[in-house]
């Protein structure tokens, strides 16, 4: 025997059918004698109601016996529900199987939490039993609407020429940013293989291949530390085109994105997205990944303020500094025990203070109100757009960390007040990325998006004289706030590539031995090219409103990049670091 139907697919046109489904109970309910069972598979619910009258002597006390999340098969025929007991909330809630045979196929142990319950759960619980919680119907739609979103996904690329082909794994390590997961090699002793960070020189490779198209939903790698939104492995969309300018990359990358809205949420994306600069960005949201579901954005008040007798923002501005500020909408209203806690947030974020000002019908209201005139004031009020009722909150110093904490502040502010409407999507391009950045630890320029990402072609004679100022022809992609996707257009000529290493402290040597087969591969004719990776993780999470990317990974690792169902990573034997000519520090 085995199934003829799933639980989710009896309706009243299967009425007095006779039916065989397999599942997981779901729930029991003891009605006088009479049970009623919710049978549970991927699919959906059927109620199943076990009558004396219809079971054998020998059935009957097995179904009494029978407990959550024990797996059996049921037979019967299909009636209707009787009128007032339907259920509108699930598909087939007009019907229900009346059992005349049935079989335990296995009993369950009562588990550390109920599938059936929608609530919290602890987290580290639901990931040690992650094989119960997937279980859960709430758990399962993810999956499902995962999978949608990936089928979605290959059939758009499909349509656009694109192929689907696997790049190694096992790889070389190269210094690409983040560390490496290192893999020992057991045949080459001394010798490692590393997990790519991305598939980056391989992809770039096919390009030189002339495959032209080239796409792979990629597993990744990277060994750092990790936040709430970061997984050691992760999952991207990885594609590359050739003889592609940026807005060939954009309009594909819309394009998939209104056919993912279209087919998986029934939504109607508008097109094009926003454009935005980098330098826009940081100076208007604080962020190179602005949220622009609402506005309250940064003003920058350094002329206004230059001349006014306030001491902390005249030495600010003096020492090339600048004093900006955000508007609190209503927010004229707070105590001094509530601004006193924004000051506290924001010293959190990096500032060094925080000055206010409140508008009122009175005039401007704050301990630093004697230090302006009132024309200063009003040129202040109209610069940030302020109205009688809002808060100014002010930050003074070096732009970039006036930046970063106003970006902050503003995310702070508009959860406060509810600013921020979560069944909104606003997509931005974010484009000009400096292409270098100075790390004042290493004493160096770094790549600011990856060593394989092309210049400005207007920049590159000011490339020696002011490397600082070299724009790349880098692009990210942001969902409310968040980046779910970046790429570039590559270097494609062995020489430019050499510059960028050279500027980068990579010596010739150091990049024929790391490098040597890319630098290779652009001396044989290497078509122009460029490409995006988008985070699906992230994607995903996004477009189904979950709180975290571990809601949208199956078997997901926690902040210390430990596996809660497997305990991995685990310790081996000895054997197997002899095998591989390794032995700990400690036992030299």
């Amino acid at each position: 025997m085995k199934r003829t139907h799933t639980c989710g697919e009896l309706s009243t046109k299967h009425l007095n059918e006779q039916v065989t489904l397999e599942g997981w109970v779901h729930s029991r309910r003891d009605h006088g004698g009479i049970l009623f069972v919710d049978l549970r598979d991927r699919y959906g619910l059927t109620q199943v109601v076990f009558n004396p009258t219809n079971l054998t002597e020998e059935d009957y006390p097995k179904a009494e016996s029978l407990r959550d999340e024990y797996v059996i098969l049921v037979q019967g025929k299909v009636v209707p529900r009787l009128e007032g007991t339907e259920n509108e909330k699930i598909s087939t809630g007009e019907i229900e199987l009346v059992a005349e045979h049935f079989e335990i196929q296995n009993i369950a142990q009562t588990p550390p939490f109920l599938v059936s319950e929608e609530g919290e759960i602890s987290e580290s619980l639901c990931l040690k039993y992650r094989f119960l919680d997937l279980r859960r119907p709430m758990v399962q739609n993810n999956f499902i609407q995962r999978h949608q979103i990936v089928r979605t996904i290959r059939n758009y690329l499909d349509d656009n020429r694109f192929l689907d082909i696997e790049t190694p794994v096992l790889c070389r390590s190269t210094p690409e940013g983040a560390r490496d997961y290192l893999i020992p090699s057991r045949t080459h002793p001394r010798e490692f293989f590393a997990l790519p960070q991305s598939p980056q020189l391989y992809k770039q490779c096919l390009m030189m291949a002339g495959m032209d198209r080239y796409y792979q939903v990629a597993k990744c790698f990277r060994d750092e530390d990790l936040r709430a939104d970061r997984q050691p492995e992760f999952t991207q969309i990885d594609l590359e085109m050739s003889f592609v300018d940026e807005d060939d990359i954009f309009q594909l990358i819309e394009g998939l994105m209104k056919s993912v809205f279209a087919n998986v949420l029934g939504k109607d994306l508008e097109i094009p997205f926003l454009r935005i600069s980098y330098d826009d960005a940081m100076n208007r949201f604080g962020s190179d990944k602005p949220d622009m579901r609402f506005d309250m954005e940064i003003s920058d008040l350094s002329k206004e303020v230059q001349d006014v007798d306030f001491r902390v923002f005249k030495q600010v501005i003096e020492s090339g500094g600048a004093v900006k500020c955000i508007v609190a909408p209503d927010c004229a209203k707070y105590s001094s025990g509530e601004i006193d806690k924004l000051r506290k947030k924001a010293e959190s974020f990096g500032a060094n203070g925080l000055a206010w000002f409140k508008v009122t019908s009175e005039g401007a209201q704050s301990p630093i109100a004697k230090f302006f005139t009132s024309d200063q004031i009003e040129k202040i009020q109209k610069k940030s757009g302020a109205s009688e009722g809002d808060l100014l909150l002010f930050v003074a110093g070096e732009k970039n960390m006036v930046h970063d904490v106003l970006g902050k502040l503003r995310l702070e502010m508009a959860e406060r007040l509810g600013l921020i409407k979560d069944d909104l999507f606003v997509f931005a391009w974010v484009t000009d990325f400096p292409l270098l950045e100075w790390d004042e630890e290493a004493s160096r320029y770094v790549a600011m998006h990856h060593p394989f990402t092309s210049p400005k072609e207007c920049d590159q004679e000011s490339w020696d004289a002011n490397p600082q100022n070299l724009r790349a022809r880098a692009y990210d992609i942001v969902l409310n706030g968040v980046e779910i996707g970046g790429g570039s257009i590559r270097i494609h000529k062995k020489e430019v590539q050499e510059k960028m290493f050279s500027f980068l402290g990579i010596s010739t040597e150091e990049a024929n031995d790391k490098f040597g087969f890319l630098l290779k591969a652009l001396s044989f004719g290497a078509p122009p090219h460029g490409g995006i990776a988008l985070g699906l993780d992230r994607l995903v999470m996004l477009l189904l409103g979950q709180r975290s990317l571990r809601d949208v990974i199956a078997f997901p690792k926690t902040q210390k990049a430990s596996c809660l169902l497997s305990a991995a990573p685990s310790e081996v034997d000895d054997s197997q670091l002899k095998g591989l000519s390794l032995k700990f520090l400690d036992e030299e």
